[in-house]
């Protein structure tokens, strides 16, 4: 029997409801929900009649249209599936469906051997594939590549209309770098897929560059009661001509040179990078291609996925990145902080209040630190230098951003792994000692620890100092919880100013008089620490540092750690948890 589209949409929306198993469903809540179906979508404002939905039900439940659905009702009033995985869109094909299907197969089989139609090979031997399973019954014999989980294909066909009817439209969007979303008004102007991710090409307004957004970044599609910017400048058909991918840039395309092992030769050959690709030579150890291309995100990530296999022999830019970048991955691993040397350093630092660990950040995670702190001071209002020091305190406050570099993978490791999960952090401080420093820190130990304000607490003796820190002396058990990290931003030894210690001197709060016997007596060491290794100590260790004799820097993040609650009132001045 034939079935008109006002009775598809009463199914369907029957469907949906008696699918949705945490709402009991009465028959007037689906005639409800099916007139609300109609209105939205065919703008029928009448309503639906309690004999139509109670047809629509009989219908399913009947084998008419090939539904079979199993509709039962509970408690004498409220509509369910019997199976909570029933769906009428579940439903298999019947045999006149795939005699149907395998027509419309035959037709488009006449299309393959046109360039226009190329686009349909995939498209044929997957409904090939699906109708061979439905009538066999068997498992599938081919699996095209696809995303199941892909987010934002919910939005093509809106999209797709609007670029068809030349509308424009209200994007909230936003970008993996953006902290938080933004909406604007777009006018779009083609659909774009890449490697199972879509996106699409327009722009904001009118004389404004051309934007590529990934659907997966788009939250919300709108209607802009604006005028749509036509499109009179841009040539879909050539936009990407220039590039792998979808990064597209004002540059004109440069001649890149490759070569690949023998190996993988056959790999290139028969899927080239792009359709520029040239083989140049064939040598006894592999071949030389060369590809007329923009450089951008994409090119670098096929070069990166072929590994040792390929090496970039022009242009010399894209070289030394594709070298920086192998280098840097190659770091992560070199840099693993391992168990074994973590328990390692833990001992050591228990028995003898010091320990140094090589490795904890790659050079690229330093310069990054380095980078974010200098352009934090670039403002003399903000931070000011002196000659001999320069120090910023409450360093994770004033430059937020530098915490998810600092707080590395290998610093939490050890951390949570090394100390404990309820440690956090209670101070944090850089400073830069500069070339031929004056500066030096004579014998001491790390006693004060600082507060949010002055509180007078049993057990505590308290102060403010110059700069206005309230610090206080806690009880000895405070300190030998605690533990501090000093990462190094630059090679330390002697001639720059690193640390000399006194091992095992962390286990009391030593006097001025024991302080000066131990100098004399006990056989200091030099702490030399490489650029990205740390230098553990545990509070009490006696410490002090020289001057600077060389031009090299010694710059350095000081971190310390704890994990008790101060009590009475007492509020570490800085607390900050490792995520």
């Amino acid at each position: 029997m034939p079935v008109n589209r006002n009775a598809l949409i009463r199914f369907r929306t029957i469907d949906n409801c008696l699918r949705n198993r945490y709402r009991k469903w009465t028959l007037e809540d689906l005639i409800e929900a099916c007139s609300e179906a109609l209105y939205e979508y065919e703008g029928i404002d009448k309503g639906v009649s309690r004999r139509s939905v109670q047809m629509d039900l009989q219908l399913m439940r009947s084998d008419k249209l090939g539904y079979n659905a199993p509709i039962v009702v509970v408690d004498k009033k409220y509509y369910t599936y019997e199976d909570p995985n029933y769906s009428i869109t579940n439903i298999p094909l019947t045999d006149q469906d795939l005699g149907k299907l395998t027509e419309v197969v035959e037709i488009l089989r006449q299309f393959k051997g046109f360039t226009h139609f190329n686009e349909l090979n995939g498209m044929v031997q997957k409904l090939e594939d699906r109708i061979h399973t439905a009538k066999t019954k068997q498992a599938p014999i081919i699996d095209l590549e696809k995303n199941e989980h892909l987010k934002g294909l919910e939005h093509i066909d809106t999209l797709y209309q609007a670029i068809l009817k030349k509308k424009a439209i209200s994007l909230t969007y936003q970008s993996f770098r953006a902290r938080e979303a933004s909406a604007f008004h777009f006018h779009p102007y083609f659909l774009k897929e890449y490697r199972n991710r879509w996106f699409l090409v327009g722009v904001r307004k009118k004389d404004q560059p051309v934007l590529t957004l990934a659907l997966d970044r788009i939250i919300s599609v709108g209607d802009a009661v604006v005028p749509y910017v036509e499109n009179t400048t841009l040539d879909v058909s050539t936009y990407f001509k220039d590039v792998i991918g979808v990064t597209v840039a004002n540059d004109e395309p440069q001649t890149v040179e490759l070569y690949v092992n023998a190996d993988n030769a056959p790999y290139v050959l028969t899927k080239p990078f792009h359709l520029t690709q040239k083989l140049l030579e064939r040598t006894s150890n592999g071949i030389i291609i060369q590809i007329q291309v923009q450089l951008n995100f994409e090119l670098e990530r096929e070069i990166l996925g072929f590994g040792d296999c390929i090496k970039v022999l022009k242009p010399e830019r894209l070289k030394r990145r594709i070298q920086d970048k192998m280098k840097n991955a190659a770091e992560l691993y070199e840099k693993e902080l391992r168990l074994i040397e973590l328990e390692s350093s833990r001992k050591k630092l228990l028995r003898s209040g010091t320990a140094i660990l090589d490795g904890m950040y790659t050079q690229k995670e330093v310069g990054k630190m380095l980078s974010i702190i200098h352009r934090a001071t670039e403002d003399p209002n903000r931070f000011r230098r002196t000659d001999d020091l320069f120090a910023i305190r409450g360093l994770l406050q004033e430059i937020p951003k530098l915490k998810p570099v600092l707080f590395n993978q290998n610093l939490c490791s050890l951390v949570k792994e090394g100390f404990g999960q309820d440690y956090f952090l209670t101070k944090a401080i850089y400073f830069d000692k500069p070339p031929k420093s004056n500066w030096y820190v004579t014998w001491h130990q790390d006693v004060p620890i600082n507060v949010q304000e002055r509180v007078e607490t049993e057990g505590f003796r308290g102060w403010t100092n110059k700069a206005g820190l309230v610090s206080v002396i806690p009880p000895l058990e405070y300190l030998q919880k605690a533990f501090t990290v000093r990462i190094h931003l630059d090679d330390t030894d002697h001639k720059n100013g690193a640390l000399r210690v006194i091992p095992k001197t962390h286990f009391q709060i030593l006097t001025n008089e024991e302080i000066a016997h131990m100098r004399e007596a006990e056989e200091s060491k030099c702490c030399k620490v490489l650029r990205g290794g740390a230098h553990l100590m545990k509070p009490l260790t006696l410490h002090a540092s020289s001057k600077t004799e060389d031009e090299r820097h010694r710059r350095v993040i000081h971190l310390e750690f704890n994990c008790l609650d101060l009590p009475n009132g007492l509020e570490w001045l800085e607390r900050e948890f490792l995520s």
